[in-house]
């Protein structure tokens, strides 16, 4: 089996299982207690703030540990939102994941904000002018996804992030896909708050983490008995968060030998799909995108068909976000980007890890077009 799903999540690194092991087995103690066992598991949990901070470029103080991505998402956007806010005026990119759409939206029903859903370009980018234009006396956070989860496209952050602070608005970045194949220097991003999920980095599911700075008010989601500075209460996954502070510094570390690798790999894989199958495109930037995702419409193709078909020849792939799994419903982010709710259906994302081999994206391409082409001569049925 060629596993091309990574986006959605990935394996667990074995230095990650081994970082996590004692914290299960010997030092299990609640980082709270004040006994020689607890004080183990709280040194553990400062072992593992004091490394995430260091590939973040920030203070411990400012590293909260979540359940994930989504509890990340959540507690930035409305943390910061029901804190102090300026006023009831917030901005997104139009293309932003389930997450944040979502909060935004509980944000809108139950508490009477005001949301501005930025449009891209084809390409999915935010224009600089078009957030500009956007940003009022009344814009309490501004969120913006760094990496696209479905099409790969890299925003600007950097240069979006400055628009913001010119006006001192607070900017969040959804950076669950960007972990470990970009940069995440929160200075040099100039971001204020950040999220990232522990299993697309190769740590388990259930464990995530929250940059945001110290300064910025944050009203908690979840109350109790003052964990995280009390940001986050519960009693703290000690295991989880020297599983993910692992495979963060691991996938930082190995980032730039692993970039240009991957980079090859998707450039040939997007040549070997849009060569052999005429009409097909790519979706998203095509350069200004993560070196590990792939993503294709073919028109007049099914695109559950595909999967179904590429699954037979051994590989594992997906029609995009993993979150909106089972929906009958075309794509938001490809009708965001301009395509026609019929061809978005045809979808087909690629993505993988730092360990799949050139041979493993080589078949996996011939794969794709071989796959196509058999759904094609069946009239859209596999």
């Amino acid at each position: 089996m060629i596993y091309l799903d990574a986006a959605a999540t990935t394996p667990v690194r074995r230095e990650v299982l081994e970082a996590m092991w004692p914290l299960l087995t010997t030092d299990y103690g609640n980082p709270s207690s004040h006994h020689t066992v607890g004080e183990s598991a709280a040194r553990a949990l400062d072992y593992a703030r004091r490394l995430v901070a260091a590939e973040l470029n920030c203070k411990p103080a400012d590293v909260l540990f979540t359940s994930g991505g989504t509890e990340a998402d959540n507690l930035a956007i409305k943390g910061i939102a029901l804190a102090r806010p300026r006023g009831k005026h917030i901005v997104a990119s139009s293309i932003e994941h389930p997450a944040v759409l979502e909060t935004l939206d509980y944000l809108k029903r139950l508490h009477g904000f005001r949301i501005s859903l930025l449009p891209v370009t084809a390409e999915g980018l935010v224009e600089e002018k078009t957030l500009r234009a956007a940003l009022d006396d009344d814009t309490t956070l501004c969120t913006i996804m760094y990496a696209n989860n479905e099409v790969g496209t890299v925003q600007p952050i950097a240069a979006l992030s400055a628009v913001c602070r010119e006006r001192r608005i607070p900017f969040h970045t959804d950076a669950v896909q960007a972990a470990g194949w970009l940069r995440l220097d929160t200075a040099e991003l100039g971001v204020d708050a950040m999220s990232i999920s522990g299993h697309k980095l190769g740590a388990p599911k259930g464990c995530g983490v929250l940059f945001v700075r110290s300064r910025i008010p944050l009203e908690p989601l979840i109350h109790g008995g003052g964990q995280e500075r009390g940001r986050r209460s519960g009693t703290e996954n000690v295991a989880g968060a020297v599983a993910l502070a692992t495979a963060l510094r691991l996938a930082q570390q190995e980032r730039l030998d692993h970039y240009s690798a991957s980079l090859a790999r998707r450039n040939h894989l997007i040549g070997t799909v849009l060569d052999g199958l005429e009409g097909s495109f790519l979706t998203g930037h095509p350069e200004q995108r993560l070196p590990n995702v792939a993503s294709f419409c073919f028109p007049g193709a099914n695109g559950e068909a595909i999967l179904l078909e590429l699954e037979r020849a051994g590989v594992v792939s997906s029609s995009g976000s993993a979150c909106a799994a089972g929906s009958s419903e075309p794509s938001a982010v490809l009708q965001a980007l301009g395509v026609e709710p019929d061809v978005a259906q045809t979808a087909l994302r690629l993505s993988w890890t730092a360990s799949t081999s050139d041979a493993e994206i080589a078949l996996a391409g011939r794969a794709v077009v071989s796959s196509v082409r058999k759904v094609q001569g069946l009239g859209g049925r596999a």
